[in-house]
């Protein structure tokens, strides 16, 4: 069965970085698309990224261009996101889910398989 297990979150000051790792078993990780995706509190659920079992990434929001960075380690099945210069806008519940190897141009949850639990993001001085 598919498994996602994400860690690496935590609390960071504005402007810090923060490395999140999706280590995933059940499936070989070589034929899929990994989504990251962020939920604030009240909020919908928002693609953040994707990246393609080709090793293309994909982001989403405008606001994360430039400061996000995802990659993946097929060796080792674990997906990563680098998040640097972490803003007040950030914080949020991270998840990663595997899909199709492809990444959709526009995110949707429905577009993928299998999810992990999501650890949480917190952006304090």
């Amino acid at each position: 069965q598919p498994q996602l297990v994400e860690s690496g979150g935590g609390l960071v000051q504005p402007g810090g970085s923060l490395r999140l790792s999706c280590a995933t078993s059940g499936f070989t990780l070589d034929y899929y698309a990994i989504g990251w995706f962020r939920q604030a509190s009240g909020k919908e659920r928002e693609g953040v990224s994707c990246i393609s079992s080709s090793d293309t990434s994909t982001y989403y929001p405008d606001s994360v261009k430039g400061r996000f960075t995802s990659s993946r380690d097929n060796a080792k099945s674990t997906v990563y996101l680098q998040m640097n210069s972490l803003q007040p806008g950030d914080p949020a519940v991270y998840y990663c889910a595997a899909g199709p190897p492809s990444c959709p141009i526009i995110p949707a949850t429905g577009w993928y398989d299998s999810w992990g639990q999501g650890p949480q993001v917190t952006v304090s001085s």
